[in-house]
């Protein structure tokens, strides 16, 4: 799967050309797409999966059992699993740790990174609920259980109503979008790449997202991988 990702293939970020005028999506249900983040008028790529149900009973495992469950480490390709099954039980969680291993491989494949940094939380509220983009070159988020990250499309965005420029309001009443038709959301399970403003050439650029709206019913278990330093 790597080798249709591998950086070889990929223009890197210093060769690219600044002069853009949009931004698309990319979509799709093959890993493949992801490689598409390089596209410079792309801030978001999309890679749609099921999972199998033995990790989302993994999943559901880990929420039971460290409903308060938080983790944040650099990890590398080689050691991501030894890592994690320091908190979490190797036999029970098993499955988890194998996908989560797959994506830190991949996210490192693809940016020609030797380490990622890796986030890991049960989350029970909204983290972020404000629109917002990151001051990151690139995110890697998935969402294992319960609903998933809130976008805009970039030419449905506002940009000048993000924080101090919402006068205040609130996003559905700044002007930072025209209605909530507008709002675009990942389901469960998708793996997506969060273009930001630390992107050469995607300075005010950065895809808009938000934390969805939260459901009591039901925890959250999100992953995010970034660039570490």
């Amino acid at each position: 799967m790597y080798s249709d990702l591998s950086s070889s293939q990929i223009t890197p970020m210093a060769h690219r050309s600044t002069e853009i005028l949009t931004r698309r999506e990319a979509i799709g249900t093959c890993p493949t797409v992801l490689g598409d983040i390089y596209r410079d008028d792309t801030n978001i790529a999309v890679w749609e999966r099921e999972l199998p149900e033995a990790v989302q009973n993994a999943v559901s495992a880990l929420i039971i059992e460290k409903p308060h469950y938080r983790a944040s480490m650099n990890v590398t390709p080689d050691n991501v699993r030894e890592s994690l099954e320091e908190s979490l039980d190797p036999l029970l969680h098993q499955m988890l740790i194998n996908d989560i291993e797959l994506l830190v491989n991949m996210f490192c494949c693809l940016f020609d990174l030797k380490r990622a940094g890796l986030r890991l939380t049960v989350i029970d509220k909204a983290m972020c609920p404000r629109f917002h983009t990151d001051k990151v070159p690139c995110r890697l988020v998935t969402t294992y259980q319960n609903v998933a990250t809130e976008w805009l499309p970039h030419n449905l965005a506002d940009q000048s109503k993000l924080g101090m420029g919402s006068g205040g309001k609130p996003d559905n009443e700044s002007g930072l979008f025209n209605g909530k038709e507008d709002i675009r959301q990942l389901h469960c399970f998708d793996v997506a790449l969060l273009k930001g403003e630390s992107w050469e050439g995607n300075e005010e650029a950065g895809l808009v997202h938000r934390s969805p709206a939260h459901d009591p019913s039901q925890s959250r278990l999100l992953l995010t991988l970034d660039f570490a330093d």
